[in-house]
């Protein structure tokens, strides 16, 4: 398979949409944080520590926006009790992500 290196510099390039869809602070770790399965935004919290609630609710709702992440309701009464999961397009990131974590090991800062 040929490698095909995509203009990323032209603004209508899918692969330069995708890179901005994701490069965020906090939207990769969280990906990582939901590859363990759905979990409430104070779970979250205590797994990103240095994330405001508000960055959280942000990063969240964008990340709804795009289609990574689904909100459920699972306590309708007050108070409400929310839970995010990964859709099956924020799934799909988990290869990429692997492969960014393999060249992480691999080329270690100062080496």
């Amino acid at each position: 398979m040929e490698l095909v290196i995509p203009d990323v510099l032209e603004e209508s390039c899918p692969t330069r949409q995708a890179l901005e869809r994701l490069a965020a602070k906090w939207r990769v770790l969280l990906i990582y944080a939901l590859f363990a399965g759905p979990q409430r935004p104070a779970q979250l919290r205590r797994r990103l520590p240095g994330i405001s609630q508000k960055v959280l609710t942000e990063t969240l709702r964008g990340m709804e926006k795009d289609g990574l992440v689904e909100r459920h309701l699972i306590k309708l009464d007050a108070p409400q009790h929310i839970e995010y999961a990964l859709t099956e397009l924020g799934r799909t990131l988990r290869e990429p992500l692997a492969a960014i974590c393999s060249w992480a090991a691999a080329h270690p800062p100062g080496s």
